[in-house]
């Protein structure tokens, strides 16, 4: 590990030793989280299941798209944002769930939720990730999605489930591809997986969920529900079937089943059978702004961002983090009027063409420019 990009005042809070204002590209900032990062925390960032095939594939599938830009357009005026959940956002993005988020920052999910309300997009917290629900709204009046690892005990979901509603969360996430936790072998082998989560237990409970548990949630609230792990249109269709408002395809960055889809592939096929009817959401391997607006022209309504922000967070705290939005909000911008587009309405599959990667899928085939001294920690989805 480098130096730490950040430290603590005698009070405890956090500060930077970086003017963010000065750095231009995603790249610094992820150098800069990843020097800060100890060794446990960046396996458990990068790491995927087994041989991290899907983890590899989340990426090559993103760089296995390639552009088909239009010319003389006027693209003078380019507007990059959308509603979701009935809420205005700068950007087409969210912070997705990331359950250890204070490796990242000491802030953890406060940090994440208060970063992208500054930025004026949404945060997602996870029900394993500290600060909880409670104190992350005592915290931030912004808006999040509250997303839940259901236990074997339909008392607690519902006191989960009234406790989000009264504290104003946008959405109720129920998480539904962790049965069996992922068997992450980078973390057994360098001794750094918490104790039967790399065997495949620790969450035993998650096992008994099943579509009777969507249907409780669903005929106890009135808020918005999104399945989270949805990797199929048939499960798409039975999400919509059963009352959900949102499908979020994920494989939690290719840490959960191995020799899965990269999961932009799976986008069409879940925009296709229910995306006149619902939203369409996504994260898994995003890291660009060019990134982004291929999911969006596949017909995703918002994308989530996960290791990106994490390198953020660690870099500097929630200030990183907004610069980092920033950036991804410039690449973005850059992309669509490259591509003679003004407005995320204008973007479909036309824009797109099937194309064989320029090199091998990894974090540096999004970032080719950081200088890292362990390459091997960069096959990353």
């Amino acid at each position: 590990m480098a130096s730490l990009a950040h430290q603590f005042e005698g009070d405890g809070s956090l500060t930077t030793n970086r003017d963010f204002a000065e750095i231009h590209t995603l790249s610094e900032i992820i150098k800069i989280g990843y020097d800060a990062l100890e060794e446990n925390a960046l396996t458990f960032l990068i790491g995927g299941a087994e041989s991290e095939m899907t983890l590899l594939r989340n990426r090559q599938s993103l760089d296995a798209l390639a552009f088909r830009p239009r010319v003389l357009r006027e693209v003078l005026d380019i507007d990059m944002t959308t509603t979701f959940l009935g809420v205005d956002q700068r950007l087409p993005v969210f912070l997705a769930p990331i359950g250890g988020l204070t490796q990242m920052d000491p802030g953890g999910t406060l940090a994440a939720v208060q970063a992208g309300g500054e930025f004026g997009i949404m945060g997602c917290i996870s029900s394993v990730a500290k600060p909880d629900l409670e104190e992350v709204r005592a915290g931030s009046d912004a808006s999040a999605m509250f997303q839940i690892y259901v236990r074997d005990d339909d008392d607690w979901l519902l006191e989960r489930l009234a406790l989000a509603e009264k504290l104003n969360y946008q959405a109720f996430c129920i998480t539904t591809d962790t049965a069996y936790n992922g068997r992450h072998e980078r973390r057994l082998l360098n001794g750094s997986v918490v104790p039967g989560q790399g065997l495949g237990g620790g969450l035993e409970f998650q096992r008994t969920l099943s579509w009777d548990t969507v249907d409780l949630v669903r005929k106890n609230t009135k808020m918005p529900i999104i399945l989270k792990g949805i990797a199929t249109a048939e499960d798409a269709i039975m999400a919509r079937d059963h009352g959900v408002d949102v499908v979020y395809i994920s494989n939690h960055g290719g840490r959960q089943l191995d020799h899965g889809a990269g999961a932009i592939e799976v986008l069409p096929e879940v925009v296709a059978a229910v995306g006149a009817d619902m939203d369409v959401i996504i994260d898994s391997g995003f890291m660009r702004g060019t990134d982004i607006v291929k999911a969006i022209a596949l017909g995703a309504k918002s994308v989530g961002i996960g290791k990106l922000y994490c390198f953020g967070l660690s870099a500097g705290g929630p200030a990183a983090v907004v610069r980092m939005l920033e950036l991804l909000e410039v690449e973005i911008k850059w992309a669509m009027g490259l591509l003679g587009v003004t407005s995320l309405d204008q973007l479909d599959p036309s824009y797109l063409r099937a194309a064989a990667p320029a090199r091998p899928a990894g974090l540096t085939s999004a970032h080719p420019h950081i200088d890292i001294p362990n390459p091997t920690y960069l096959n990353d989805g």
